[in-house]
């Protein structure tokens, strides 16, 4: 019996990601920040598959709250599992930022900092005593780290950041049996960033235009690669960056 730590599972690619999870026989405690009825509808959804799961609230911007995190993780795991540990974390939870560079703020710089960059990595390092040796990371990033686009740069820099970040934990957790991975969607069709893909027709036609694939992508496209690359069919696949964008820009 395997377990995953889905932050921001609540909605878009990573409840897709637990969902297929859920079917492989994973079990998953899912992240939400604010929105409790749509983690509750996730865990609803993972329970009719058979498998267990638990909600848990977080705001992985807010350093200080994760040791609360991590006592409310041992808890529920020791309540719902009887374990003290999990199997895979997937570090998705995340906020969008469009703006050009001239116009960004620090407040805004910042927050992109505390939510993609700092945020994963101090609740990496909270939970890597919880991992189990043998387990998996994923951490995701964007297509927008390959490719420029404009208005994304402060975004697009954290996941810069977070690319090197996996390099060096794939390094430093091979002792320990740990991978980790990077999962790069490109424009993904979901309610992130205001739902700035799902809800513009024309933005959609600019993606398909250039596109290899032809459109732009929707969650269902990210869920099952992430859930494959947790899986011991990937074992070997280690310090990666997969990107899943259908042929953005190529």
């Amino acid at each position: 019996m395997k377990i995953a730590l889905i932050t921001g599972g609540s909605r878009g690619l990573g409840r897709n990601t637990a969902e297929h999870l859920a079917r492989k026989g994973v079990d998953s405690v899912i992240t939400y920040h604010s929105k409790a009825d749509d983690a509750a509808a996730v865990v609803k959804a993972i329970e009719a598959e058979g498998r267990k799961a638990l909600a848990l609230k977080l705001d992985t911007s807010a350093v200080a709250s994760f040791d609360a995190f991590a006592a409310a993780l041992k808890t529920g795991l020791n309540d719902i599992w009887g374990r003290t540990t999990f199997d895979y974390l997937v570090n998705n939870a995340g906020s969008g930022l469009h703006n050009s560079i001239a116009d960004t703020t620090e407040d805004e710089f910042d927050a992109m900092v505390n939510v993609h960059l700092k945020g994963v990595f101090f609740l990496t390092q909270k939970m890597l005593p919880l991992i189990e040796n043998g387990g998996r990371i994923v951490n995701v990033s964007s297509g927008l780290a390959r490719f420029s686009m404009p208005g994304a740069s402060a975004y697009a820099m954290m996941k810069g950041g977070i690319e090197v970040f996996t390099r060096y934990l794939a390094k430093e957790l091979g002792a320990r049996g740990i991978t980790a991975n990077t999962v790069a969607p490109g424009a993904i069709a979901t309610d992130f960033n205001g739902g700035m893909v799902r809800g513009n027709p024309q933005i959609q036609k600019m993606i398909s235009e250039f596109t290899a694939l032809g459109r732009h992508g929707v969650a269902e496209d990210i869920g099952p690669l992430i859930a494959s690359l947790l899986s011991d069919d990937n074992r070997w696949v280690n310090a990666q960056r997969i990107e899943a964008s259908g042929g953005m820009l190529i």
